[in-house]
């Protein structure tokens, strides 16, 4: 995926105080900060595992606020050079995307965030 960052892109989003790495599903963007809808990257491995294993996930994303003094920066996730997105990792492990297997599909591209 490329473009702009919009409601329901998938982002990663660094932070700072603490330092933290998310990502997930951009639900806004304002002078106040984010709500993603997100894991934590250091987790991302084992909630794919826990959904292609067709076990009871106890890993899910969960919905956050995070004032924007805290974010650092905001990236799309999307492929660079030979090195993989999160989605596509999902979509080559899970066999569905990440639109697919949580509702969003049908979800217009272009909407800004609010």
């Amino acid at each position: 995926m490329t473009g702009p960052i919009v409601r329901n892109a998938p982002v990663l989003v660094h932070l700072t105080a603490p330092t933290e790495k998310f990502w997930g599903i951009l639900e806004s963007l304002d002078a106040t900060g984010v709500v993603l809808r997100g894991i934590s990257v250091s987790s991302f491995d084992d909630w794919v595992t826990q959904i292609t294993r067709d076990r009871s996930p106890s890993l899910g994303l969960s919905t956050m606020f995070v004032p924007l003094l805290r974010v650092e920066r905001i990236f799309l996730d999307e492929q660079v050079g030979e090195v993989e997105s999160y989605c596509q990792r999902f979509q080559i492990r899970a066999g569905l995307s990440v639109e697919e297997y949580l509702g969003l599909a049908d979800a217009a591209d272009d909407e800004v965030p609010s």
